[in-house]
């Protein structure tokens, strides 16, 4: 069986958005649900997440274990899972770990763009590396199931972090710097130290990931995707598209300067276009992802391979990892 899985999305969610991910076939779709908000404030988030899947039970609901992806193909549903941008639901508290992954979190990245109490991000100019609580943390995210995610850390700190883990790790959204010098693409000794781990990356859609931003094409996305897979294995690889749907712009400038700054950061924008910028028309929503899998067919992918990046590496890896840790 083949899967259409997203490993991450944070549109302005609403039956629209669900009901094209019904007609893209998209099977499992990894939710951001938290950027700078506290516990108790992801927690708010999580209890609006419950009001959906009560409302909208015939289009999605909340998934926890790889074999919910299959129970979505089967019913004909798209199977949620929830996940955090940053380290901030677990505060100061490792013990918050556990309970967030017993909420049902599934991905949480140690730093979003700046330094955190874990990890440093992609924006700082200096990178020390993995904290003394980042180690700590690690080792509990690894024991509970809840999956380490690098997309916006620093080069050190990922690389640490895929060595440190007892568990593979991600990078849930991102392409290559090779391809498109961004600060928030990954250079090759990084994706190289996740992979050779066994973990897994997803490629964005997002346009400041993208050669040529909203400009690039369908082919050049797969050639890169070809790319990376000829380099580190096609096993590791899968999409995570970020894709942002719907929203105002006025929740990029959140994104971007949370609450530690008093001054509009552009991040990998710049100060002529501040807001969002526009998808590719190749990928506006959740209806295109059967485009992605013709470009993947024509660029040379074997169907084994091509049912791998859209979904099934995405599967194997939920399976292995999002369960508590065996005791030895």
């Amino acid at each position: 069986m083949t899967y259409r899985i997203d490993c991450v999305q944070y549109a302005n969610w609403s039956e629209k958005i669900f009901r094209q991910m019904r007609e893209g076939g998209v099977d499992a779709v990894n939710a951001t649900i938290c950027y700078h908000e506290n516990f108790r404030e992801t927690v708010q988030n999580m209890a609006q997440w419950n009001r959906w899947f009560e409302t909208y039970p015939d289009l999605i609901f909340k998934g926890r274990w790889a074999s919910d992806v299959k129970l979505a193909r089967d019913t004909g549903r798209t199977a949620i899972f929830l996940s955090f941008q940053n380290a901030s639901p677990i505060e100061d508290d490792i013990g918050l770990v556990e309970i967030l992954h017993e909420l049902g979190g599934r991905f949480m990245q140690l730093s979003y763009n700046n330094q955190s109490l874990l990890a440093t991000g992609c924006y700082e100019a200096e990178d020390p590396g993995l904290t003394r609580m980042g180690k700590q943390v690690i080792r509990e995210m690894n024991r509970v199931g809840l999956v380490v995610d690098m997309s916006h850390s620093a080069d050190r700190s990922t690389i640490e972090a895929a060595d440190h883990s007892e568990r593979p790790i991600t990078i849930t959204h991102a392409n290559l710097h090779s391809w498109q010098p961004a600060l928030r693409n990954k250079r090759d000794d990084v994706v190289r130290a996740v992979t050779q781990n066994g973990g897994m990356m997803g490629f964005s859609m997002y346009p400041h990931h993208l050669k040529g931003k909203t400009d690039c094409t369908l082919e050049e996305f797969c050639a890169m995707i070809a790319t990376a897979a000829d380099r580190f294995g096609v096993e590791h690889f899968g999409i995570g598209s970020d894709l942002c749907q719907d929203h105002p712009d006025s929740v990029v400038e959140w994104m971007r300067v949370g609450r530690w700054s008093k001054e509009i950061d552009y991040g990998e924008g710049s100060a002529a276009a501040p807001g969002f910028p526009d998808q590719p028309h190749w990928f506006r929503d959740n209806r295109d992802f059967g485009k992605i899998e013709d470009g993947l067919r024509q660029i040379g992918f074997a169907p084994d391979e091509v049912a791998g990046l859209m979904g099934g590496n995405w599967y194997r890896f939920f399976d292995t990892n999002f369960t508590p840790a065996k005791a030895a």
